[in-house]
């Protein structure tokens, strides 16, 4: 261990399904880095799944073998929060359960990493940004795609002005019907917010970090599964300077077409793509490139960004949930348009 017991960072995980795995994989994996951070207890309300009775998700994490011997484990957060002290506590939860919760842990004086998406809706967003302010802890949010490599590249791009200036951009995200979460609420509109809510608002959110809140937006959908809210959506967002930026989500194809997140961005002298989990620079002059990346996922880099603020006394700057709720707040406004056949909406 490369820092002393005094100096460990210790963590509460609520919640043991499909994501919050996805999370205890990146602690385990700093553990073995002598990283000082350790998951010291967890609360999931399902005993079963500290036997490891466990369903898998739509992607390939969370499916190692657990030794939750050395965890405290509760089934009960009530118990949890009277008898642990954490540094933060990592909410993994669906996400009807995300604001109650958040409320909950900050009102304990607990710093607070939440799962994406914040909330079902900016109402909920705005209570759990007043319990923030109130507590004076921090209230950060899994949005990983800003963490994510391809992502950070394109955001440095644009920060940067690369390859020049954005004349569009187009980011895509699909998959088959998460059927495999817990009594079924990922495909109950009142639970999850549906495909808009639970898995568009990645690249909702990424637009918003990419070039700031667009003046108005547009968007078409379509409900394949009864009571899922839009299983399919097309959207489109409006700019001062008229570049044209849309973004798809579709969790309606088939099983054996597997997941995608992909984008395709012009710029004035290149265009960057990210498409088979690979970024590639199409210069206008010369051959194309492929700019050399971290391996590390937006689960894992999120949390060592968190883990390092906090260590070193820094307030985070990414991420944080007064700037991410605006991303709920713009996925109202798509449902909005959508729910109008396409109607632009004004989002200020």
């Amino acid at each position: 261990m490369t820092k002393g017991d005094e100096e460990m960072l210790k963590v509460g995980l609520i919640g043991i399904g499909f994501i919050g795995r996805a999370h205890l994989d990146q602690y385990l994996r700093l553990e073995q880095e002598n990283y000082p951070i350790r998951v010291t207890a967890i609360c999931d309300t399902d005993p079963k799944k500290f036997e490891g009775e466990f369903t898998e998700g739509n992607i390939g994490v969370g499916n190692a073998d657990y030794d939750f011997s050395k965890y405290n484990l509760y089934t009960d957060l009530n118990d949890m929060l009277a008898s642990e002290a954490f540094d933060y506590i990592d909410i993994a939860l669906p996400t009807f359960l995300h604001d109650s919760v958040a409320i909950q842990v900050l009102e304990k004086g607990f710093n607070v990493l939440c799962e994406k998406p914040m909330a079902l809706d900016s109402k909920r967003c705005e209570e759990m940004l007043a319990a923030s302010r109130k507590s004076g802890k921090y209230l950060m949010i899994g949005q990983c795609l800003r963490f994510w490599p391809a992502y950070e590249y394109l955001k440095e791009c644009v920060d940067r002005n690369t390859w020049g200036a954005v004349r569009s951009a187009r980011f895509y995200r699909a998959s088959s019907a998460p059927i495999w979460s817990n009594q079924n609420w990922l495909l109950d509109e009142t639970r999850s917010g549906g495909a808009l809510v639970d898995f568009h608002v990645h690249d909702a959110d990424m637009i918003r970090w990419l070039f700031g809140n667009p003046d108005a937006v547009t968007a078409i959908g379509r409900n394949v599964f009864p009571g899922s809210g839009y299983d399919i959506l097309s959207a489109q967002y409006r700019y001062p300077d008229r570049k044209v930026v849309s973004a798809e989500a579709d969790w309606s194809l088939p099983p054996s077409l597997g997941f995608e997140m992909s984008f395709r961005v012009g710029f004035d002298e290149a265009a960057v793509v990210f498409a088979g989990g690979m970024v590639t620079v199409y210069p206008k002059d010369g051959p194309s490139l492929t700019p050399e990346l971290s391996p590390d996922t937006g689960f894992y880099r999120e949390i060592v960004y968190l883990a390092d603020c906090l260590r070193n006394g820094v307030k985070p700057s990414v991420s944080l949930g007064d700037d991410v709720a605006e991303s709920i707040r713009l996925v109202e406004a798509e449902k909005s348009s959508a729910d109008a056949g396409g109607r632009w909406i004004e989002f200020k």
